[in-house]
């Protein structure tokens, strides 16, 4: 009886066994099967986000392109020689624009041939998810006093993602109606993200009065986050009045943008 009780528990024993064994497969198995979709579900979240951040850098390049011919009007005269241009005077100053109205563009050799992004008035996010924004309250380029302006560094076409590449004496070019303005990089500064003073007619000197013509473009640090931001100063050299045509070290560019 012992014996024929023993083989009856270790059937038991047995059976129990293999159900658990096959719980522990089915649990395994979805488990796994959820694992595959997340990494497939982040996957694919990560293709949407690069992809759209490509297309809305691409779409910005394109608002620049036509904002560009629209003030040439499809046929950007040819760079003049600097022998041949004559003393441009004083730059033209344009009035402060309407808030989110695209009023330049804003061209910066060092960050690549074809890097030219639509800069409009403001700095909320229906602005600068179409580019770049300037500081409501500071400066018009080409005028005294600190032309400021914001962009992303990531998301919404990242403007600013490289803008820690720039270096003292690159050209910083901002293209309006009336021609293009050139200032030269000067210095780079990290800010906290409350560091407002960076804003200020003299950069971080409040309450003095300004003499220079600065442009000042500013944009989250570290790249992924808004712990600080990094800063970019640079000062105004000369200008070029549209009928003399682009600066030669953007006139493939502009030209290219004539031709779209």
């Amino acid at each position: 009886m012992a014996t024929v009780e023993g083989r009856r528990l270790n059937r038991g024993h047995e059976k129990r066994a293999a159900s658990s064994r096959r719980r522990l497969s089915v649990v395994g198995v979805l488990g796994e099967l959820l694992i595959t979709a997340g990494v497939v579900v982040l996957l694919f979240l990560g293709w949407q986000v690069w992809l759209g951040n490509l297309l809305s850098s691409n779409a910005q390049s394109g608002e620049a392109q036509a904002l560009s011919q629209s003030w040439s009007r499809g046929e950007p005269a040819a760079p003049a020689e600097p022998a041949d241009r004559p003393d441009p005077g004083p730059p033209v100053i344009q009035a402060a624009p309407e808030n989110a109205e695209q009023f330049a563009n804003l061209i910066v050799p060092r960050l690549g041939a074809d890097y030219t992004k639509p800069v409009a008035e403001g700095i909320g996010a229906d602005v600068l998810r179409t580019g770049i924004g300037h500081y409501p309250g500071t400066q018009t380029p080409g005028d005294v006093g600190n032309a400021a302006f914001a962009a992303h560094r990531t998301g919404n076409g990242s403007p600013f993602f490289d803008i820690e590449k720039l270096q003292v004496g690159d050209s910083i070019y901002l293209e309006m109606e009336a021609g293009w303005y050139r200032y030269v990089v000067r210095s780079l500064e990290y800010v906290p993200a409350t560091g407002v003073g960076v804003l200020d007619p003299v950069p971080q000197a409040p309450g003095i009065s300004p003499t220079d013509r600065i442009l000042t473009l500013t944009s989250c640090n570290p790249v992924f986050t808004a712990d600080e931001r990094i800063i970019v100063y640079s000062l105004f050299d000369t200008w070029y009045p549209r009928a003399g045509g682009a600066p030669a070290e953007i006139a493939a560019l502009t030209q290219a943008n004539g031709a779209g």
